[in-house]
């Protein structure tokens, strides 16, 4: 298969790897001319993904190739812009999976209906989401996620495809559920990082994962999402993944904050994108107009505003009215 995929961050150059490795013809996209010739001159990502050589079949490009499938793995807020550009150079119908994860700012959408928005005759449109760090794929270590579309038909058949030894591809029709999942569960890392920052102990880790999980629960199903789903990979599994996982970008900016560096400068140190900060704000709006509760999302909301300070945050949470399970 020849594959597409647009984002040459550390996510999206394991997914380049990993495809490639496994004998597709993968070509990986930048608009970083600067970013791109180092990959094609290295064979490496040493900004995003270093330790990594590239395979030979995997081509660093500033353009777009013919796809049979293309995968974007830019950060949300770049997406709409990515899937505009390739409406612009004709590959507007192309099958196509988002692997990025969040709500876009002010449009509140998710991943699959921003695509749908920007290329409304693409029948074939999807996400990938689940417990994945890309330091693991690169490395070739074994992997399962989840496959998301209401085409289920044609998710089915590319699970089939891609499926192998090393990444497990499980179908799911819900695409709501896999999508609002792979948001939330960004929000909830940050705040178990800041309670292990604070040594509140495995307890409160716990506590806040498994509420958390309630809150995820309760926006899905007012975005129409399915319960179910939620036990799955695109929801407990990745919510495990990142409250847990050393190399989780958002619980690293949790235990930053903790250490009392302010937003700002816990994403310098951190260096990457962390999703989770950026939906903190879109799943609280989304909150409010839905009328659905989700104190662990709002006091994050609090912190970034300046409003509260981080060693306060458990008492909010802990001081709230008793409520039935």
């Amino acid at each position: 298969m020849k594959i597409g995929v647009l984002g040459a961050g550390a996510w999206g150059t394991a997914l380049g790897i990993h495809f490639a490795l496994h004998g597709h013809q993968v070509w990986l996209w930048s608009h970083n001319d600067e970013h791109i010739q180092h990959l094609q001159q290295q064979r490496s990502n040493a900004r995003y993904l270093p330790e990594f050589l590239l395979p030979d079949n995997l081509i660093p490009s500033n353009e777009f190739s013919d796809a049979n499938l293309i995968i974007i793995a830019t950060p949300v807020s770049a997406l709409r812009q990515s899937a505009v550009k390739l409406v612009a150079a004709g590959l507007g119908n192309v099958p196509v999976i988002a692997a990025c994860k969040g709500f876009e700012q002010q449009s509140g959408l998710l991943p699959h209906q921003v695509l749908a928005e920007v290329m409304p005759n693409n029948n074939s449109v999807g996400v990938l989401s689940g417990p994945s760090f890309a330091q693991e794929l690169a490395q070739q270590l074994p992997c399962a996620v989840t496959l998301a579309s209401a085409n289920f038909d044609w998710i089915q058949q590319l699970a089939v495809q891609l499926n192998n030894n090393v990444l497990r591809l499980y179908a799911n029709e819900d695409v709501i559920g896999a999508a609002v999942g792979g948001a939330v569960k960004n929000v909830m890392a940050i705040a178990t990082g800041i309670a292990d920052g604070l040594n509140y102990g495995i307890n409160a880790r716990v506590a806040l994962m498994t509420r958390g999980m309630a809150e995820i629960g309760r926006l899905n199903q007012a975005l129409g999402g399915q319960p179910s789903t939620l036990m799955g990979l695109s929801g407990m599994g990745d919510l495990i993944l990142t409250c847990t996982g050393s190399l989780s970008r958002n619980r690293r900016v949790g235990l930053l904050l903790a250490e009392g560096k302010s937003l700002p400068e816990a994403l310098t140190t951190l260096g990457h994108v962390a999703e989770g900060v950026y939906t903190v704000e879109e799943v609280c709006r989304q909150a409010a107009k839905l009328k659905v509760d989700m104190p662990i999302a709002s006091v994050l909301q609090q912190l970034f505003h300046g409003q509260i300070k981080v060693g306060v945050m458990a008492e909010i949470l802990m001081e709230r009215s008793p409520k039935t399970e």
